[in-house]
């Protein structure tokens, strides 16, 4: 059997170092981070994307509004959204897991499963206001996934996306969790933003306001905690979390 020199050096990379840390696929690593997503406090990521969805969110008026959550989740953010009296409140997510976890918080909750990027069992102009947070690295083929997006937003409709930046992510960033003493990461896709805005703008769906927050000394403590530093010190000034209110004209 002829074995090609790249994969050769791959097979002895990996024999003569591990990786400590297994990759899965979305379904699977959040089905299995399901059971302790919510037990995370001091987790850097969950607080900064808190920071700058709510930000985002006190420029969008969501009171009996329509809103969709994809990629919902445990429904981190539901307390907040609920507090807003939205006329409905759906959410949507690629794992089971996640969604079994929501409904013990919220039993009413409207949930579906996402098993594809079309929607297709939901109607157009069906949302006033989509919301998706930590989601959009986690969608493979993005411009199919934005277009059922724009499809289900009504006119005049609001979408806020909040996620890792990109530019972490292509450093080498990872979402990672712990699994009976694995060390598990889940799978990402690298989009730039310029790439959602322009799959937005092509619907007529233009950006109202953007923010981000980067590794700088007001979040150095989070990784001395963590005995992290190397870490802190290798992303110290990188973008980490953007987060970007959209309007559909």
């Amino acid at each position: 059997m002829d074995i090609s020199s790249n994969t050769l050096k791959k097979y002895i990379h990996k024999r003569l170092f591990p990786s400590t840390i297994k990759e899965k696929g979305v379904v699977e690593a959040y089905d299995l981070w399901a059971e302790n997503y919510d037990l995370q406090p001091g987790n850097l990521m969950l607080d900064l994307d808190e920071i700058v969805f709510c930000k985002l969110l006190e420029n969008v008026d969501i009171t009996n509004k329509h809103v969709a959550d994809i990629g919902c989740g445990t429904g981190r953010h539901w307390p907040v959204i609920s507090k807003q009296n939205p006329a409905s409140l759906t959410g949507f997510d690629v794992s089971p897991g996640m969604l079994n976890k929501l409904k013990e918080k919220f039993p009413s909750a409207h949930t579906n499963v996402i098993t594809d990027n079309s929607f297709s069992a939901i109607d157009d102009a069906s949302y006033d206001v989509i919301i998706s947070t930590l989601t959009i690295a986690h969608i493979e083929n993005i411009e199919e996934a934005m277009q059922s997006w724009c499809r289900i937003l009504k006119d005049k409709g609001d979408i806020i996306i909040t996620d890792f930046h990109p530019d972490a992510l292509a450093s080498g960033g990872r979402r990672t969790f712990k699994h009976k003493n694995a060390q598990i990461a889940v799978e990402n896709f690298v989009h730039a933003t310029n790439t959602i805005k322009e799959l937005l703008l092509k619907n007529n769906i233009v950006v109202v306001h953007e923010d981000e927050k980067q590794i700088d000394e007001s979040v150095k403590s989070y990784y001395q905690k963590q005995n992290a530093l190397h870490v802190y010190e290798k992303f110290k000034g990188f973008r980490m979390i953007y987060g970007i209110h959209f309007k559909k004209l």
